[in-house]
């Protein structure tokens, strides 16, 4: 049960705080102090006391598939929760994210609180969740499934006690966040569905709650495919071979040399082509990944790869005498690299958080949603959602609830404080 006069005792001394920071123009709210607070001492323990129903809900949405480009059905379930917990102006945007406003007193700040719909994995993948003691197995229980319950488990503790605030909090759940959607949800929201409307961007993803992700690790990532006449593999042969090209391409990629620091790092992680053994191939194709926080090593690793692919098109065509390789090189995937500044509120209040809730903050880098606002110059981190998340990206992910809670509680009085 509310206890409605207490919560009513904290709507008042919250809005008095807010007006008072807003007019003076000073930074986010202590969380420290913030936390001294008992009535937001009471917020954290409704998270924790709600925390069976927010694992229930989480069975329930990492069994909804939501593989690459077809989130539709776990977007609505979403727009369904966002309704039915009282944000306002909900609807789904042209790219498939789902979007909802919690006012506040005031229009701005307008901090934006995000997790992805989407996982990396096929249509027909067996999501049905499994239990192996109190750990939950199924593909994208962790990432980011995980994040979208702790979505409606700080938005049901904010409507069910209405908690005022200045600022207004709105929520998103993303869609093509992972591999070849190449952000496209996030890039949608910033460029046109709230175009200049959003002060910071808070993405919740990855288990945890000790690491603030303040680092865009950019990437690059292209879909090369290798072509020729084709033709039978022995009474052809001397024709050129595009799998022999892609081949010759792999093997010197495969010797470049990045830097450990910055940390840059390079991958083929598809390849297909050919018809069948007896065969010589019309084409031949791989997709490469190529990541970095720093665009300089990003560039060059890029360069590279481009030049082994131009390279081995030149080799194969000099060993054959017969037909000519060509290369088409794609673009698939664009994240840009950036950091938001420690200087910033929002990863002071980040830090400030967790050590209020007993942690040492760790700044970490990652590719996440918050890559394409730091491109913009607008603050954007992505923090943890509790529990222990193993596996990600493979058929054996899980999910841990342990102390589960406290990934909400850390989201819920970061927003608090930055828009009290």
């Amino acid at each position: 049960m509310t206890n409605h006069s207490f919560f009513g005792g904290l709507r008042s001394r919250l809005m008095a705080l807010a007006f008072t920071v807003v007019a003076a123009g000073l930074p986010a709210a202590d969380p420290a102090v913030l936390l001294k607070d008992p009535a937001v001492q009471s917020l954290l323990e409704v998270v924790r006391r709600n925390e069976p129903d927010t694992m229930a809900l989480l069975v329930r949405l990492t069994e909804i598939p939501a593989p690459p480009f077809k989130e539709e059905a776990r977007a609505a379930v979403l727009r369904q929760l966002f309704e039915q917990h009282g944000l306002k102006n909900v609807f789904i945007d042209r790219a498939g994210n789902v979007v909802g406003t919690r006012p506040g007193a005031q229009p701005r700040p307008n901090v934006v609180v995000s997790a992805h719909l989407d996982t990396v994995f096929p249509e027909g993948t067996d999501v049905t969740v499994k239990h192996d003691g109190s750990r939950l197995k199924a593909p994208g229980i962790g990432d980011d499934t995980r994040g979208l319950a702790e979505l409606i488990s700080v938005l049901r503790v904010l409507q069910e006690t209405k908690t005022p605030t200045t600022g207004t909090i709105t929520f998103v759940a993303t869609v093509g966040e992972e591999g070849l959607g190449d952000l496209r949800g996030v890039k949608e929201l910033f460029d046109h569905t709230l175009k200049d409307q959003v002060d910071m961007f808070i993405s919740i993803d990855g288990g945890g709650t000790g690491t603030i992700t303040a680092f865009g690790v950019g990437s690059y990532r292209y879909r090369v495919t290798f072509k020729g006449p084709g033709g039978h593999s022995y009474g052809a042969f001397g024709l050129v071979n595009p799998i022999h090209a892609l081949g010759r391409a792999a093997a010197v990629i495969a010797d470049i040399q990045v830097p450990a620091s910055p940390k840059t790092t390079f991958n083929i992680g598809r390849i297909g082509g050919g018809t069948s053994v007896n065969s010589i191939p019309f084409e031949a194709w791989m997709e490469i990944d190529m990541r970095s926080p720093d665009p300089v090593p990003l560039g060059a690793v890029r360069e590279q790869i481009l030049a082994a692919v131009d390279t081995a098109v030149k080799a194969e065509n000099a060993r054959w005498p017969k037909g000519a390789i060509t290369a088409d090189v794609q673009l698939v995937g664009d994240r840009p690299p950036g950091q938001t500044s420690a200087d910033t509120a929002l990863v002071q209040g980040a830090q400030g958080v967790i050590r209020a809730l007993g942690g040492v903050p760790v700044i970490r880098a990652s590719s996440t949603d918050a890559n394409y606002p730091m491109k913009l110059g607008i603050p954007a981190i992505t923090v943890g959602t509790g529990g222990i998340s193993r596996d990600a990206h493979s058929l054996d992910e899980s999910y841990e609830p342990v102390d589960s809670w406290k990934g909400p509680q850390h989201t819920l009085l970061l927003l608090l404080s930055l828009t009290r």
